[in-house]
């Protein structure tokens, strides 16, 4: 990853920060995108001094699609380009669906699906003249089983899938391949909206093969795996990391 620009949407988040700082110790400029000041601090004082990499943060709130791209633009500038975008941000509202408005679904939309596509257009001319690139659309889980109360969080999810296979078809001849990755249940933010927490721990490990929780070092190896030279010849598919909860 030497010389190589990243940039991780979500990046200070449970599953991003520990993927950051192993991209960094890898040698990447790795561009944070995450507007949660508790996040961005732990993350920045964990980033010191880590391997050979650098890291820019940005706090540019991604529902703002235009402040967004002109963030990138900005960025691209500064930086020459960007080699990896790994869409990884998203909100997750649990209700009911009868309870949710359609502005409350292109919220989720907006953040989850919109961003991405954004990032993508911003970095893929440059990808394109370099002749290599790496997109990694973090899934869900949720996508395979489908969750109560997460239907625009588990609709979102399902948009990242189609993407990646037509954007891994559409980006092929230019060297750059489009994977995703998704996650099964990890110990993040994301289980506290679980009103029953011991009990949601039991019942993961109960569904796994692999009868430990997830770490979030997992997801790293994942995604520094799809971002080497080495994965070159993979694409359009999905990687699940869920310790064979679900096997496809």
């Amino acid at each position: 990853m030497q010389g190589r620009t990243v940039l991780y949407t979500g990046a200070a988040g449970g599953l991003g920060l520990k993927t950051t700082l192993a991209l960094m110790a890898r040698g990447a400029t790795v561009i944070a995108v995450d507007n949660d000041p508790v996040k961005v601090a732990d993350l920045t004082a964990a980033a010191e001094g880590e391997g050979a990499g650098r890291l820019i943060v940005s706090t540019v709130d991604l529902s703002d699609l235009e402040a967004f791209r002109a963030e990138l633009k900005r960025q691209i500038a500064d930086t020459g380009g960007i080699d990896v975008v790994i869409n990884n941000a998203a909100i997750y509202p649990s209700k009911a669906f009868e309870d949710y408005t359609v502005e409350d679904h292109q919220a989720v939309q907006r953040v989850n699906v919109d961003a991405g596509i954004v990032a993508v257009q911003e970095a893929l001319p440059g990808m394109k003249a370099r002749g290599f690139g790496r997109i990694i659309n973090i899934s869900s889980i949720t996508l395979s089983g489908g969750w109560a109360n997460l239907s625009t969080y588990v609709a979102s999810k399902g948009a990242l899938m189609g993407l990646t296979r037509a954007w891994a078809r559409e980006f092929g001849p230019h060297g750059i391949t489009v994977n995703a990755i998704a996650p099964g249940a990890f110990p993040t933010d994301a289980e506290k909206i679980h009103p029953d927490p011991e009990g949601y721990n039991r019942h993961v490990l109960e569904q796994q093969s692999v009868k430990r929780r997830g770490h979030v070092g997992d997801i790293a190896h994942a995604i520094a795996f799809f971002t080497a030279d080495e994965a070159g010849f993979i694409t359009g598919q999905t990687l699940h990391v869920n310790g064979g909860w679900v096997m496809q």
